[in-house]
């Protein structure tokens, strides 16, 4: 049976992006910090845990029914910006430069590891696009296979709803994700949207 620093090392090791070397310095810096600050630490996790939840209108994170963005008068309602998760939202924010409202699909399309249409929040952007009639959808999404069908099928779903359907620019590097392209090619990539057009599958 694993003691306690290795089972902290396990849990850490779930984290996204951390590896077990990693997680064995977060787990020894962890053991150094004086007791005090661990007991913040853990207090922030449950708080956030307890109190943060996703919006019911786009589905990024919130503390409250409606995020800041979709309860923010000063917003565009009438373009609405399709990202694959909330750390999207979070970068895209960041560039200080889009006033609209985003949807979050919760993942991308993947058949091969069962991720179908029915397993993203397409149905709820569905019901979006017929209640509040944007005026342009933006593919916000990386540059992989997968963003790619995405974005394809999202363009061929809503491509008679009289909106129209952009993606950012080309100038996103192939296959990266969203969350970590720095601000200026996403600043650019997202001024120079272009449309986007799909005939019949």
């Amino acid at each position: 049976m694993n003691g306690p620093i290795e089972e902290l090392v396990e849990q850490l090791t779930r984290l996204p992006g951390i590896g077990r070397k990693s997680a064995w310095r977060i787990a020894l810096h962890i053991l150094d910090t004086p007791e005090d600050e661990v007991a913040k630490l853990s207090r922030a996790l449950d708080d956030a845990k307890r109190r943060i939840v996703k919006c019911r209108r786009c589905f990024t994170y919130s503390e409250s029914e409606l995020c800041s963005i979709c309860s923010s008068a000063t917003r565009d309602n009438s373009t609405i910006c399709v990202v694959e998760k909330s750390s999207d939202v979070f970068a895209i924010e960041k560039i200080g430069r889009y006033r609209g409202t985003y949807h979050v699909l919760g993942g991308v399309l993947s058949p091969l590891a069962g991720i179908t249409p029915d397993r993203v929040r397409l149905g709820e952007l569905t019901q979006r696009v017929a209640d509040e009639h944007p005026a342009e959808l933006i593919i916000g999404l990386g540059g992989g296979a997968e963003a790619e069908t995405t974005a394809a099928y999202i363009a061929r779903l809503y491509r008679n709803a009289g909106v129209r359907i952009t993606r950012l620019a080309r100038g996103l590097p192939a296959g990266m994700e969203i969350e970590y392209v720095d601000q200026l090619t996403l600043g650019q990539a997202l001024n120079e949207r272009t449309d986007i057009h799909y005939g019949e599958s």
